[in-house]
């Protein structure tokens, strides 16, 4: 099927000191659907999953992505964006910061990024309808025996 995208990506998972999540707000104008996901996103030629972790985090948040952590959770994925289908194995990695809410301030998106981006929330809890809809339990998974 050639709109299949497995293009290797990933993903952060970024917990404030109060164990609030990270949730990125997108609008994927094709489906007319709001998006709320981790931030992240595909790998450059020659470029490691852990490295695209840290890169899409400093570009997509304005956050250091030195904060992500060599630690991750594998989550197989099929979902589609902007009328394409994208069916992979992404790894979603662990970034902690010492702050309640840092401030998110994006700065290196693309033009398709900056045409669908909506904001942010710092959320107490996983919410219903985000992207994977099994976040609750890779959190779960990144910061159990960990904290």
């Amino acid at each position: 099927m050639s709109d299949v995208n497995d293009h290797p990506s990933a993903r952060v998972v970024c917990l404030d000191r109060d164990g609030r999540v990270l949730l990125m707000h997108w609008y994927d104008h094709v489906a007319g659907a709001d998006v709320w996901e981790p931030p992240g996103g595909r790998t450059e030629p020659g470029e490691t999953l852990l490295a695209a972790a840290r890169r899409e985090l400093a570009e997509e948040t304005g956050l250091p992505g030195s904060a992500v952590l060599d630690r991750c959770v594998e989550v197989d994925r099929d979902f589609r964006w902007l009328g394409v289908r994208f069916v992979k194995r992404e790894p979603f990695y662990l970034a902690r910061f010492a702050e309640a809410r840092p401030e998110v301030r994006p700065g290196a998106l693309t033009e398709e990024e900056r045409a669908a981006f909506r904001g942010y929330v710092w959320a107490e809890e996983v919410p219903a309808g985000v992207e994977p809809p099994e976040l609750a339990e890779v959190v779960e998974q990144l910061t159990r025996d960990r904290r």
